[in-house]
């Protein structure tokens, strides 16, 4: 069993979260840090976008702003996503070319780590699989949501999974117009979403999901979780990062 630095579940803004993954990922790029998973949850509540996508086109800054929810572009392709600070767990893992767990193939590469998501919810009472490209689905609807990237030779994949659904702002936050937000439309996402307490009917806490994720990481991928902490090169290169790049309207509106 190889062991990995688990970063524990943190809470930080959107700009030090993306930051941090940044950092950490440089960081083992230089040979400085071990392989890591971490956890964490955002605040304010914010959303992400893709590193392909336009701000103004997916996100309607104007509703985030009067709301306090913050937004930031991801390192990372796919989508924009409403990081509920109520509503899910975010996990990153990172690893150099050489580590077991990376694939050159994207797709396996998914399937692979994913393995750790299905394991944890499993653990909750959840049968899940693995739909591509990204996905893990439970009874055909999404419950996690998963991002890659590829730099300096290693492999940074984030994600999130679904303790709960708040579709309202999700669309709200979204560049939706208020005469599309319909019943028929909020309707329509809860068939293709799904969240963990919708799937238990029951109000299933953080602490019960992050140890159940924590669990199914480790045994799905054959892994030693070593509880860690950033180091402080790595806490203060994300600190410039969150500070100078992801608070930046030069990056966020880059597109």
């Amino acid at each position: 069993m190889d062991e990995i630095r688990f970063l524990d579940l943190e809470v930080h803004t959107a700009f030090e979260n993306m930051a941090i993954d940044e950092a950490v990922l440089n960081s083992i790029a230089e040979g400085r840090s071990p392989p890591t998973l971490r956890f964490y949850r955002w605040k304010p509540s914010a959303v992400s976008i893709g590193i392909f996508q336009s701000l103004n086109d997916e996100v309607d800054t104007v509703y985030c702003n009067k709301q306090g929810i913050d937004y930031v572009r991801r390192l990372t392709g796919g989508g924009a996503v409403f990081h509920d600070f109520e509503g899910e767990i975010t996990y990153s893992i990172i690893l150099p070319q050489n580590h077991r767990l990376y694939e050159d193939d994207i797709l396996k590469s998914y399937r692979r780590i994913c393995k750790g998501i299905i394991r944890g919810l499993e653990i909750l009472g959840i049968e899940a699989e693995f739909k591509p490209i990204n996905d893990v689905v439970t009874n055909g609807r999404k419950i996690s949501g998963n991002a890659q990237t590829r730099r300096q030779s290693c492999l940074l994949q984030h994600g999130t999974t679904l303790l709960d659904l708040d579709v309202t702002t999700m669309f709200s936050v979204l560049q939706v117009s208020d005469e599309k937000i319909s019943d028929k439309m909020i309707a329509g996402v809860h068939d293709r979403v799904t969240s963990v307490r919708k799937e238990l009917g029951s109000k299933t806490g953080i602490e019960e999901m992050r140890d159940a994720l924590e669990q199914g990481f480790s045994e799905a991928l054959d892994l030693e979780l070593v509880s860690g902490a950033l180091k402080r090169a790595e806490w203060e290169t994300a600190q410039r990062l969150s500070k100078e790049k992801y608070r930046s309207a030069e990056w966020n509106e880059s597109r």
